[in-house]
């Protein structure tokens, strides 16, 4: 890879890249060599004695001012390298995505050493998003390189949010090779799912959450299921595939609960077993008189920042808390994080909290987060997002 400079660090600031964390903020960087590098440049990175620790995308304009691609050497060409990162994300999914599922991330950015990149699979369509500068510049690299290694249909850009406008991106959507595509069918652990790729939310679907969909099927026979913040309905068909006999699918978005509806047939579930809810979930939970045996919360993030976070545990103790109201006695709850800026120990005195003022007792029974292809980089806790949590009333 041709580098345009070169980044040397403060002494001491070199801890966190040694340890794996492919981001160096603004704050440890020394000199910058020549001045007036692009946003998105390669440029090589040493420590305050000149060695080299890697190769890196530089943006002057963002406070992540380097995204590291490679530790030490590395002469390969951009188009052969490429090709070896996305043989390798092939090779890792292959051990944890079954062949009842064609639906899941093939690349997750900084865990799977392509910072900035997100590549989906819904059956034989990518779905990328090219959300840093640098990866921004190599688009073109990037798309020859997937048809090289994984031979799609087509190749689809959803190129939008907040972390493009950081880096000083325009939002970009369309066909970047193969066919036009705007709906697909996959199939997510035997379940049938229509993925709305120009329309829907992130890609199309929350990959994500796929082995906590199976973990929820797996605890659902003879129950009766809430699936709040429930999108395409992915919850609460998997209830319904393992047995249960009452859904109740609430979201604010109609056209997501047609989507649910579409799915519901596809997969040929009892229309009188799923119903679905277009309400606040909030609202919903406050004025149901009903009580479920288990029951979903999968909201939007609550925290897009720092400053976010106590406005974010305010409203997530109170959801909880509504949520434990409606909970059958020895119940269940499956609840969610999406935020990194509210996650971990926050996320869990928010439920401690919850469950005080439902006056409820409730046991974790396991820690919840994303499915294994999305994986994150030891060194890189900001690259955690999912946060989520079991829990069961003790009788």
């Amino acid at each position: 890879m041709v580098k345009a400079g070169q980044i040397t660090l403060k002494d001491g600031r070199d801890g966190p890249v040694q340890s794996g964390n492919p981001w160096i903020f603004s704050q440890a960087i020394d000199r910058v060599e020549p001045s007036g590098l692009e946003p998105g440049e390669l440029v090589e990175v040493r420590n305050c004695r000149g060695a080299l620790l890697g190769v890196g995308h530089y943006n002057p304009k963002t406070t992540i001012a380097v995204r590291m691609l490679t530790w030490g050497e590395d002469g390969a060409a951009a188009e052969q390298w490429l090709e070896q990162r996305f043989r390798a994300a092939a090779h890792h999914r292959r051990a944890f995505v079954g062949d009842d599922t064609t639906c899941y991330r093939l690349v997750n950015g900084e865990g799977d050493g392509l910072p900035g990149l997100v590549v989906d699979r819904y059956a034989d369509v990518l779905v990328t998003q090219f959300l840093s500068a640098g990866m921004d510049r190599m688009r073109e690299q990037v798309v020859n390189a997937l048809m090289t290694s994984v031979g799609p249909r087509s190749i689809l850009e959803r190129s939008v949010g907040a972390v493009r406008r950081h880096e000083g991106l325009e939002d970009r959507v369309g066909r970047l090779a193969g066919e036009d595509v705007g709906e697909v069918i996959a199939l997510e652990n035997q379940i049938r799912v229509v993925v709305d790729i120009e329309r829907g939310q992130k890609t199309g679907y929350f990959l994500d959450q796929r082995d906590n969909r199976a973990r929820l099927s797996c605890l659902a026979r003879d129950a009766r299921v809430l699936d709040g913040c429930c999108y395409e309905g992915g919850f609460g068909l998997a209830a319904l595939k393992g047995g249960a006999r009452r859904v109740v699918a609430v979201d604010t978005s109609a056209r997501a609960l047609a989507l649910a509806e579409t799915n519901r047939a596809l997969n040929g579930a009892d229309p009188e077993a799923l119903e679905l809810v277009k309400a606040d979930l909030m609202e919903f939970l406050s004025g149901t008189e009903e009580r479920f045996d288990l029951i979903v919360l999968d909201p939007p993030p609550l925290a897009r920042s720092r400053a976010d976070g106590p406005r974010a545990e305010r409203y997530f103790v109170e959801l909880n808390r509504l949520a434990l109201g409606v909970l059958a006695d020895g119940g269940g709850l499956m609840t969610f994080s999406c935020s990194t800026h509210f996650r971990n120990e926050d996320f869990m005195r928010a439920l401690r909290l919850a469950q005080a003022r439902a006056g409820r007792r409730m046991r974790l029974t396991a820690r919840l987060g994303a499915a294994p292809d999305h994986p994150v980089m030891l060194g890189h806790i900001e690259g955690e997002y999912l946060t989520g949590a079991l829990l069961e009333e003790l009788k």
